[in-house]
């Protein structure tokens, strides 16, 4: 899969949709994503952050897991933490 079909892909948690994926920020050591960029849904904010409107946030790639699991057949993407754990993988840009 390229990076570029990664934006645009909507992600979820729990059945939550989150946001979108609007960029991927790699470590330009050891070449490898390390978060995603994304266009919090104004639920998913108020929900998760308790922010009443949506708004961009860097999710840590660790909060995905395998991608044999978290790539979903309708172009989104499942994350494989729990709902109440979601914060701790978010992180203002």
């Amino acid at each position: 899969m390229k990076f570029s079909e990664l934006i645009g892909k909507e992600v979820y948690c729990e059945g939550l949709r989150v946001g979108k994926i609007t960029d991927v920020l790699l470590d330009g050591e050891e070449w490898k994503i390390t978060h995603f960029e994304i266009e919090l849904k104004k639920e998913a904010a108020f929900e998760i952050l308790g922010v009443k409107s949506a708004f961009k946030n860097v999710l840590a790639i660790s909060a995905v897991g395998p991608a044999s699991k978290a790539i979903t057949k309708d172009s989104g993407l499942d994350l494989q933490v729990a709902r109440g754990q979601l914060r701790i993988y978010l992180r203002p840009p």
